[in-house]
């Protein structure tokens, strides 16, 4: 059975959501960012990144990460590919031509819009979104953003979704990746072929699965 490491309130979110697009019975173990916690190497500690047991998992101390079948993966994004490609279906690449497309997308999100995106949900998650800093963080983050995102928008012109007629693991990465600058609305207004797309993805009934059990979780 897969295994998933990871609370749904991280990147393992991806992985939960893959999983149930899938149909996948997996185990999930929440492993806790140890950053949240005062004392993570505390003896009545949940288990968090710095705890030993997951340590065993992936050193690094990130999440998430899976194991399937006794292969562990550490990337979420990857673990999304690895699913889709191993399961098949709709959500898959069909042809090589749509695998390099959507390696090429998912990598895309990875490198040229999270790196970004990340700095304006840590302004909020440290509570400095309206102080002269953290203000001037999401500026800039959001003025890097527009190239992104009006590539986005020009690939969505023709097509319903990232590589074609239909919803993929493409899809999934980049909504995602592209969640964390939502509370940037002005962004999506500008990008309006973007905000569809999102709202699209976001209306399948496994993301809304996902984001249920995410908000049962204490912050």
């Amino acid at each position: 059975m897969l295994t998933i490491y990871g609370v749904y309130r991280s990147r393992a979110s991806r992985n939960y959501w893959m999983a149930g697009e899938l149909g996948l019975d997996f185990r999930s173990v929440p492993v806790i960012q140890a950053r949240r916690l005062a004392d993570p190497s505390s003896p009545d500690a949940p288990v968090n990144t710095r705890s030993p047991e997951f340590l065993a998992v992936n050193p690094m101390g990130l999440i998430p990460a899976i194991e399937d079948d006794g292969l562990v993966l550490t990337e979420s994004l990857v673990n999304n590919l690895y699913l889709a490609r191993k399961h098949g279906g709709p959500l898959a690449g069909q042809t090589i031509a749509e695998e390099g497309l959507i390696g090429n997308w998912t990598m895309w999100a990875a490198t040229e819009i999270e790196p970004h995106a990340v700095k304006i949900v840590l302004a909020y998650d440290n509570g400095i979104e309206e102080t002269p800093d953290g203000k001037a963080v999401i500026v800039a983050a959001v003025t890097a953003l527009g190239k992104g995102f009006a590539r986005l928008a020009a690939q969505l012109e023709n097509t319903p979704y990232v590589i074609g007629d239909r919803f993929t693991v493409a899809d999934l990465n980049l909504a995602e990746v592209f969640r964390y600058t939502q509370s940037q609305t002005a962004l999506f207004e500008t990008y309006p072929a973007v905000k569809a797309w999102l709202e699209k993805c976001q209306s399948r009934p496994a993301f809304r699965a996902m984001m249920e059990t995410r908000q049962l979780e204490v912050e």
